[in-house]
């Protein structure tokens, strides 16, 4: 049974949700590039909804990412093309091989709001590389006098090494909560 269905009960499941931040660049520099060949990151400049949705939907299936499917179109619209959210492919050999997400909507504070890698890429090293990319983008010079914080939040049904991979990364926990949902079988 993977993390997070301990207490599913008639569809039911409690899992937990960890709530991290960063509040000042990190002190090492970005690793250097992942010495296997064909790999590219690139910004989606106003991505159409079906490409962020593939994205999320590819990366979140093993671990139950349905938010944003309860989305109406004009509203995932609004957040995937709005000037102060910002997504990024790691694409191995022109396919994608994972994603993240930068959303600097609220004032001094970029959100990590999504993070992932494709199924096949998951295992290959690359998860802490495209973080780093992350934490590097946001905290950009052009952007880091007016950043006073990175958050992130993971939860117990994510990848069981996602956690730890943030915090190695340099977040912090900040606060922890318990939550249910129901299991949806997609």
């Amino acid at each position: 049974m993977p993390s997070g269905e301990e207490g599913a009960l008639d569809g039911v499941m409690e899992y937990t949700v960890t709530f991290l931040e960063m509040t000042a660049p990190p002190a090492t520099s970005a690793p250097p590039p992942l010495s296997e060949g064909g790999l590219a990151l690139m910004r989606a400049e106003k991505p159409p909804v079906h490409y962020f949705l593939y994205l999320y939907r590819t990366v979140g299936a093993d671990y139950q990412w349905e938010d944003m499917l309860k989305w109406s179109e004009e509203e995932l619209t609004a957040f995937v093309q709005h000037e102060k959210v910002e997504l990024f492919t790691l694409h191995h050999r022109g396919a994608p091989a994972g994603f993240f997400q930068l959303d600097f909507r609220e004032d001094g504070v970029c959100d990590l709001a999504y993070f992932g890698l494709m199924p096949q890429a998951v295992g290959r090293g690359w998860g802490r590389w495209l973080l780093s990319q992350a934490i590097q983008e946001a905290w950009a010079p052009s952007r880091a006098p007016g950043i006073q914080a990175m958050t992130v939040n993971t939860c117990t049904l994510d990848h069981p090494s996602a956690l730890r991979m943030y915090q190695r990364g340099g977040f912090e926990p900040a606060r922890r909560e318990t939550r249910q949902r129901v299991r949806h079988p997609f």
